[in-house]
């Protein structure tokens, strides 16, 4: 018997546009004989079929497992009945051109994400027969940039930096062919009619020749090349050479900050690190991060200058048609892509292209002004970069989950599902983040009263005017993009922040017109300020929002360099009892002095002295640190004057460095602190199983402190009985056992099964693996990042999460 013919219409959310679903569906749909079109909205993707019911039906339930990087997340699901304006059975189905949404409309569609090139245009691209051999700009609907160069929803061409480059009559056949892979590709192009490369020297003189070939003699000769990218651009040199990355270093003003290096494969990558095969699926993943990898002796000795003092290196592959160019090109231009499995000897610094202290440059013009300076060449395109999207970092943990540095390239802003809404509840929120590696976070409700949050790629820190600049324009784009005016914003609890002064003034000019008087009058939005900590737990209870336990009590242990407490003092060791938009502080880290305040934060030795001082041991203060002028007066200081204190582990973390002497003054943030974990790292596998923590009473108080100065006694007499090295590695082992113990009786104390680990101090992979094994053993749930960094890049997410269950 016949099967029933039926009409039915969907709407497609999730990651739907410039992903080739609109082709995907088209031949899905060709296939089962079915008719009717599909087409991209504001909304998402919309799809109408006509057809027998079984058919139909098999393609509903295909849409859920489209092939990547497509992703639904959300369908709406209708019959219609035959009187609705529907194509007739039996007509060819169709895609049909897109609908542009008013303004007063808010998008449900989602940005895509920015996407290495796929083995199908690779194989193009190292193919003398194809007319895209070499072609610095290949990509298809599976691969290729795409949020870095969306001006507005939904995805087409027209609404993209791809907008000024028409289409030839070879590229406009492919196009328009429903068989060819290239169906309905929005970002279609190929040498004749595509964005165009050219290299430039330092003082503005376009070079002629193979710009490939001239910009990898550029390289391997010690030059510097400013590489514009995706999501903006790249300083570039050969890591093999340690004079080129010294200047590099000196010309960036970064002195010893780590720098990522690109190789052309896991196979090169070996020849550097140790990668375990977690590592490899990440690197080799579609969206290419950078992968903290522990470095060999090979390294060491032949990239002195990349990542010194540590145990990590990071690395990461090509993820640009034009950074497999140079490896192509370095590797002899072979034919086809089995060069691409073997290991080839080129390392390129790849570090982001930025003036100190100033944000990711995206435009030609700011490469000339702050790249031209640093770099003897630039390599540029005319394609617009329209968003800032830096290189996402991330390093692997045992249980292969990621541990991330910086969210960006590949994965911001795809969003995150974070509450219901609820009447009477804000269905937008922005959330403006702190004042170090700063992210904004913007929530929206959908079509199904669902509350997602879209989390910015990383800005960077707010000291400067550009990174403020870029911070501000980033609020007012998004909005205008999103069609999204919020409904209330959150923000760090410190008032001298840039990102807390920017709330206030947004909460001033996008406030209510308020018409219930003859005169109007404008009520500011809501400003719920989150303090620093409260928003660390928070951030790792957004990510699991699908969980219900997460709207539950938990306990959070808070580690990291600074945040201003309730207080008002200076908190970063912090244990607290979070539920929802309720945060109560169980306990603290002992506090330490901080002589000289923010100066102390720079200057480890400081907090090192006041720590001795602490131990009533201040007289060894002047015979440790001779070199320093200030030394005398510092210990006199501290006996005489009161000074600043603060319960930051990530001072503690300064100090315990300082008093090893791996460094008096900090390059970059959190330097003292990586020194330590690498430095531990080389002896963590020949460390002795500590004793058991001291048990605690079931009759006795709990301990509301914890007290360092045991842990910091133990970490001077083994530097002195077993070395720098055993030393740090024996503070890693104690410092995570006393937590744990500390943790789990006041888990056990408040009948609290989940413990959330939180903070950039859980960047350190000794400290969070260690943390997490004991905290386990006692039967407890542990919670850590997966998804956001676990530091300040995360911080936004966690304020957003606040403010709901703040207005709930």
């Amino acid at each position: 018997m016949a099967s029933t013919t039926v009409r039915r219409e969907l709407t497609l959310r999730g990651q739907v546009q410039g992903v080739g679903c609109r082709p995907w569906i088209w031949r899905e749909a060709t296939r089962r004989g079915l008719s009717g079109w599909v087409q991209n909205t504001p909304d998402g993707v919309r799809v109408s079929l006509i057809g027998p019911a079984q058919q139909v039906d098999d393609l509903v339930r295909a849409l859920w497992e489209m092939p990547p990087p497509a992703r639904v997340t959300h369908m709406d699901d209708a019959e219609v009945g035959p009187d609705k304006d529907l194509p007739q059975a039996g007509t060819p189905f169709e895609i049909r051109p897109s609908v542009t949404g008013t303004t007063a409309q808010r998008p449900q569609a989602l940005w895509g994400p920015d996407l290495g090139v796929c083995p199908s245009c690779l194989a193009e691209l190292c193919n003398p027969a194809s007319r895209r051999w070499r072609h610095p700009f290949i990509h298809c609907p599976q691969c290729g940039p795409r949020y870095t160069l969306t001006r507005t929803l939904p995805f087409d061409r027209a609404h993209t930096s791809m907008a000024g480059f028409g289409l030839c009559p070879a590229c406009q056949s492919e196009y328009s062919t429903p068989t060819d892979r290239r169906y309905h590709d929005q970002t279609q192009c190929c040498p004749q009619c595509g964005p165009q490369l050219q290299l430039w020297d330092r003082q503005g003189t376009p070079q002629s020749g193979d710009v490939i070939a001239d910009t990898l003699a550029r390289l391997l000769s010690g030059q510097i090349v400013a590489v514009k990218g995706v999501g903006g651009f790249h300083l570039c040199c050969d890591a093999r050479q340690s004079d080129a990355v010294a200047r590099l270093r000196a010309l960036k003003r970064r002195r010893t900050q780590p720098l990522a290096v690109m190789v052309a494969n896991p196979a090169s990558a070996q020849q550097w690190a140790h990668l375990s095969g977690d590592e490899v699926r990440w690197l080799t993943s579609a969206e290419r991060p950078i992968v903290l990898v522990p470095q060999n002796d090979a390294a060491k000795q032949h990239l002195p200058g990349v990542a010194p003092h540590l145990a990590w290196l990071g690395v990461m592959l090509p993820y640009t048609p034009l950074h497999h160019l140079l490896f192509h090109e370095a590797a002899g231009r072979p034919e086809g892509t089995a060069w691409l499995d073997q290991a080839h000897p080129l390392t390129l610094v790849m570090t982001s292209g930025n003036a100190a202290g100033e944000p990711l440059v995206i435009s030609d013009d700011e490469a000339w002004q702050q790249l031209a300076p640093m770099a003897d060449a630039l390599l540029m395109h005319d394609r617009p970069i329209l968003a800032r999207n830096d290189d996402s970092v991330m390093r692997v943990r045992p249980d292969g989950s990621t541990c991330w540095l910086r969210r960006g390239r590949g994965w911001a802003p795809l969003p995150t599902p974070l509450c219901p809404a609820k009447a009477g509840a804000p269905r937008s929120v922005l959330a403006l983040g702190a004042e170090l590696k700063t992210t904004l976070c913007l929530t929206q409700a959908d079509r199904h009263d669902a509350v997602e949050a879209l989390v910015s790629p990383h800005i960077g820190n707010l000291h400067g005017a550009g990174t403020r600049s870029a911070m501000s324009e980033l609020v007012q784009n998004w909005l205008v993009q999103r069609h999204t005016e919020p409904e209330a914003l959150a923000c760090d609890l410190h008032p001298d922040f840039f990102s807390t002064r920017l709330a206030g003034q947004l909460a001033h000019e996008r406030g209510h017109d308020m018409r219930h008087t003859p005169a109007t009058t404008t009520q500011p939005l809501p400003v719920i300020p989150v303090a620093h900590h409260h928003a660390h737990v928070a951030a790792v209870l957004a990510e699991h929002a699908a969980d219900a336990r997460s709207h539950e009590p938990v306990l959070g242990l808070a580690l990291d360099g600074h945040g201003l407490g309730p207080d008002g003092q200076a908190w970063g060791g912090e244990l607290l009892r979070v539920h929802g938009a309720q945060c109560e502080r169980l306990g603290h880290l002992r506090p330490l002095l901080l002589p000289g305040g923010d100066r102390a934060a720079r200057e480890p030795w400081r907090v090192a002295a006041a720590v001795l001082h602490q131990l009533d041991r201040g007289g060894e203060i002047t015979a440790r640190w001779p070199h320093q002028p200030h030394a005398a007066m510092l210990q006199s200081w501290l006996q005489t004057a009161p000074q600043p204190a603060t319960t930051s582990m990530g001072r503690l973390f300064d100090a315990a460095a300082a008093l090893l002497g791996l460094l008096d003054v900090q390059d970059h943030e959190a330097d003292a602190a990586m020194r330590l974990e690498s430095l531990a790292s080389t002896a963590w596998p020949h460390l002795p199983p500590l004793p058991a923590a001291p048990g605690t009473r079931l009759d006795a108080p709990l301990p509301a402190t914890l007290d360092w100065r045991p842990l910091m006694q133990d970490l001077l007499a083994h530097a002195t009985q077993a070395g720098p090295a055993h030393a740090a590695a024996r503070f890693h082992a104690t410092l995570a056992r006393d937590l744990a113990h500390w943790a789990g009786a006041h888990a056990r104390a408040h009948s609290l099964g989940i413990v959330v680990l939180s903070g950039g101090c859980m960047a350190n992979r000794l400290l969070d693996d260690a943390l997490t094994q004991h905290l386990h053993a006692q039967g407890l749930e542990v919670w850590r990042a997966a998804h956001y960094p676990c530091g300040d890049g995360g911080i936004s997410l966690g304020q957003a999460w606040v403010a709901h269950h703040t207005l709930l």
